[in-house]
């Protein structure tokens, strides 16, 4: 049995065609650790593997959800096991990769002791002003205030929900990660970086990119379809500064500006992340470099 390889990193550092030519190369097919490209139509605005790259290795956990349908780390962890299992009985070696760090962590030590979401108490919270909710937490947990994504409502919220169930802080029991069973042990976790200035111009060009593909119109599309009412698969970045021009909020040329900025500060708290909880081996790649060239320092 081949026990998972993981690929982790920022935003446009260029891990998936590395995992494209990684799982081609061993016999393995690649699951997806991305909070929103488990959407189906977020397509562009999420660099969705293409239907060329899906015919050429088999990809898992990508389409799984519907708009109105909300999804968290623990049905990661549950669809994800199950999966790997699959892949493993036709003896394929699972190649996870993404960027959101949470589903890694999640998926390779459990996720703690935390109670479950409460959908009236979250319907309260998250019609509180955004400002409320983020000095509760200061005052009640200072900790997890420190270190929270305070441009993510949505862990916020979850935060401070988690307090007001258990009246504990959430930050102690963060930290109390389950070990999984054997059959998830780590072969190999790699994270890629590169040179900031490399990555700024590569996050640019994926944006300008995503806009000349069609972004405005699919996210039109998406909002006749209930993109809006979807607070999670709103904050996917793209979309909702997408949207705010739509609402007339800002012009094309600004609302481009501003995606790449928002891109921009997702890779750095991609980064903090990893180096706090990834545990991984980081390897720099270059500006000129090949995913084929690339993975001689994978097997090495």
């Amino acid at each position: 049995m081949k026990p998972p390889i993981f690929i982790a990193g920022p935003t446009a550092v260029g891990k998936s065609a590395v995992a494209l030519a990684l799982a081609e190369k061993i016999g393995g097919e690649i699951i997806s650790a991305d909070s929103m490209q488990v959407y189906r139509g977020l397509d562009i605005g999420t660099a969705k593997p293409s239907a060329a790259e899906r015919a050429r290795v088999p990809h898992h956990l990508v389409d799984i959800c519907d708009l109105h349908e909300a999804f968290d780390a623990a049905q990661f962890i549950r669809r994800a096991q199950k999966v790997v299992e699959e892949i493993q009985s036709r003896g394929h070696t699972p190649v996870f990769c993404g960027g959101t760090g949470l589903y890694f962590k999640a998926f390779l030590d459990g996720l703690g002791e935390a109670p479950p979401a409460d959908e009236k108490l979250r319907a309260e919270l998250e019609a509180l002003p955004f400002e409320i909710l983020l000095r509760e937490l200061r005052e009640r947990d200072p900790a997890a205030y420190e270190k929270i994504d305070k441009q993510n409502p949505r862990r916020v919220v979850r935060a401070v929900e988690v307090i007001r169930l258990t009246g504990k802080r959430f930050s102690g029991q963060r930290a109390e990660w389950k070990v999984q069973s054997p059959k998830s042990r780590v072969q190999s976790f790699f994270c890629f970086t590169r040179q900031p200035e490399d990555l700024r111009q590569r996050i640019n060009a994926r944006v300008d990119e995503m806009f000349r593909r069609g972004l405005v119109e699919e996210t039109r599309e998406l909002l006749s379809r209930g993109l809006a009412e979807n607070k999670f698969a709103m904050q996917a970045i793209g979309y909702r500064q997408v949207v705010e021009h739509l609402r007339g909020e800002r012009d094309l040329a600004a609302t481009i500006e501003l995606v790449k900025t928002k891109t921009r500060q997702f890779a750095k708290r991609q980064l903090t992340w990893f180096r706090r909880h990834g545990n991984c081996e980081w390897i720099e790649l270059k500006p000129n470099d090949s995913a084929e060239e690339i993975l001689p320092r994978l097997f090495r």
